[in-house]
């Protein structure tokens, strides 16, 4: 059955996902986010409000000791505002500071940071009133929906059930000294807004998953998506032929400037041309530096003929070169004796050139 052209069954591969990336497309929870947050800042109200509240008791106190006369006067009040003003800052700096780290934090727990350019670019697609009662029905909006009810339901109980188990230590704060009862206050608000966190964690659990599997299915690819892809990043089959018969052609030229340095040139005579060179130094056994068939062959012995290479006729041994040894690679061992007879023959035709003597009768090898 043929696949819809609308139909997105393949994974987002890499390159999909960092352009996403790039766009500012990665899968965020600001239910995560609040519920970091929040608790952060229930933790820091927790162990540093009763300081904090006290020290701004002391503030007030002191901001409101100020004479009739000091009030009025342009000299003092204003210094004195912006003393205060500096103050309280500090005062509730750590506490800042706390949501702050939890603001930055969450998101590595689901996408990690991202600066996008792109994400900050106006869409005028977004004040289309279609567009937007379509995102207002659709199923993201039907959850996005579901779960501001479930955050009022699961805040609104436990705020009940807190208020109720609370309120007598709350009733009792009037019988309390007033800077134990301003450390009790901040204690009991840093308590409640924790438990009251519990409902945002529970949100947020069911939140993330949602919003990785929205984020995979938003990115999600057709089959043809996919081999487009593929050919713009391999390149179409014409274009990795084209690039393999390049590569083939430099093996070629690289394999040919070997032809001149070898000791000899093994023919079948004429389909076949394996090319050996002999270190006696170097080498335990001949290498083959150079080998082809039909007109690479013919290449090859030309070029060997140039270059006064000896070209030997030995049809089943130039077979089984080619067949059977890559290049670079010595001659195996099973052939050691048939090569050893060639160089033999090489070398006394070398000698006899040398010497002006007739050459000798070639080997005959079956």
């Amino acid at each position: 059955m043929a696949e819809s052209a609308a139909e997105r069954t393949e994974q987002a591969t890499p390159k999909r996902l960092e352009e996403a990336r790039k766009k500012g497309q990665v899968p965020r929870s600001v239910e995560l986010s609040m519920a970091a947050v929040c608790i952060a800042a229930a933790a820091a109200i927790y162990t540093l409000g009763g300081g904090a509240a006290a020290k701004f008791a002391e503030l007030m106190r002191g901001s409101l000791s100020l004479r009739p006369e000091q009030v009025m006067s342009d000299g003092v009040i204003w210094p004195a505002l912006m003393d205060a003003g500096m103050r309280a800052l500090l005062i509730i700096l750590p506490i800042l500071g706390a949501t702050f780290i939890a603001a930055l934090a969450a998101p590595l727990a689901i996408g990690g940071w991202n600066f996008s350019g792109e994400a900050l670019m106006p869409k005028f697609s977004k004040l289309n009133p279609a567009t937007g009662l379509g995102r207002m029905f659709s199923a993201r909006g039907s959850v996005e929906l579901g779960k501001g009810i479930a955050k009022v339901f699961v805040v609104s109980m436990i705020g009940w059930v807190l208020l109720k188990g609370l309120t007598p230590q709350m009733m009792g704060l009037s019988s309390e000294p007033l800077h134990g009862a301003i450390g009790h206050s901040a204690a009991l608000a840093g308590y409640a807004l924790l438990v009251l966190c519990i409902g945002l964690v529970a949100i947020a659990a069911f939140d993330v998953p949602f919003q990785l599997w929205q984020h995979s299915r938003d990115l999600k690819m057709t089959r043809e998506e996919t081999k487009e892809e593929y050919k713009e990043s391999e390149g179409s089959p014409e274009t990795r032929g084209r690039i393999r018969e390049a590569q083939r052609a430099l093996a070629r030229g690289r394999m040919m400037q070997e032809v001149p340095k070898a000791d000899v040139v093994i023919t079948n005579p004429t389909h076949y041309a394996v090319a050996l060179r002999y270190d006696e130094a170097r080498n335990r056994a001949p290498i083959v530096v150079a080998k082809g068939s039909d007109l690479i062959a013919a290449r090859i012995r030309e070029i060997a003929a140039e270059n006064g290479v000896p070209l030997v006729a030995a049809p089943p041994l130039a077979r089984a070169l080619y067949r059977s040894v890559e290049l670079g690679h010595e001659v195996p061992a099973a052939l050691y004796v048939t090569v050893a007879q060639v160089l033999t023959y090489v070398y006394q035709l070398k000698a006899a050139m040398a010497r002006g003597a007739a050459p000798p009768p070639p080997p005959t090898i079956n």
